[in-house]
């Protein structure tokens, strides 16, 4: 968010890691999108640095797909209308964005009742969203770091997903907890980001099976 778009040195300096991502990952099967940016607001300066950032790419690797994580906003004259916009979709494959309704924007409710209007006829890929959750601490579905609230969570999350146009898949922020000195609450996250669905010890939240379930339903539903 505090990128220096207009210096020189900032653009080498990001051409140059991803070109060294490029070079190092370009033979791993498992690799499918070259992602350029995450969560970067749009300006001009920004739009300047991007697109050559997306040549670069292209030109290094022309068989995978690109994309870069946006942002969105919401409609002014319609709160529950959220817009992804940016003339970054022009360039790229997929139209990938973060969203975290639930947790950072809102209560879980406001997951129910968001419309989305993303203006490209590409696919559209949610590149994270979750919500933290400690595990082996329970309560009730709107008790917030429980594994309920997550699990709550993800079942309404995946819901509202499947109404977007164009959806083809997402990626669930994140699978284990990690560690993260930005976050210091006691006895919750004890430096831990908590928004695994599985502890830093390997023991499965209640979010894991929602998305079990869920990947199990889609995989059934293409044969």
């Amino acid at each position: 968010w505090t990128i220096d778009w207009d210096n020189e040195d900032t653009y080498r300096n990001a051409e140059a890691q991803l070109a060294a991502m490029i070079q190092r990952d370009r033979s791993r099967a498992a690799v499918i999108v070259w992602s350029l940016a995450n969560e970067t607001p749009v300006s001009e300066p920004r739009n300047r640095f991007l697109p050559r950032l997306a040549a670069t790419a292209r030109g290094l690797d022309d068989t995978r797909l690109l994309s870069a994580a946006m942002e969105k906003h919401y409609r002014e004259d319609d709160p529950e209308v959220a817009v992804v916009e940016d003339p970054l979709a022009e360039l790229v494959d997929l139209v990938s964005f973060n969203q975290y309704i639930g947790w950072y924007d809102g209560r879980p409710e406001k997951i129910d009742r968001v419309r989305w209007e993303i203006p490209y006829d590409k696919p559209v890929f949610v590149s994270e969203f979750g919500a933290g959750a400690r595990q082996g601490r329970h309560g009730e579905a709107g008790e917030i770091w429980t594994e309920e609230h997550q699990e709550d969570l993800y079942r309404r999350t995946l819901a509202m997903l499947e109404r977007i146009d164009g959806f083809v898949g997402t990626s669930p922020w994140i699978l284990a907890d990690f560690r993260s000195p930005r976050r210091p609450l006691a006895g919750i996250q004890d430096g831990f980001n908590r928004k695994g669905l599985v502890s830093e010890t390997g023991e499965k939240k209640k979010a894991f099976f929602v998305l079990q379930d869920y990947y199990r339903r889609k995989a059934a539903e293409s044969r």
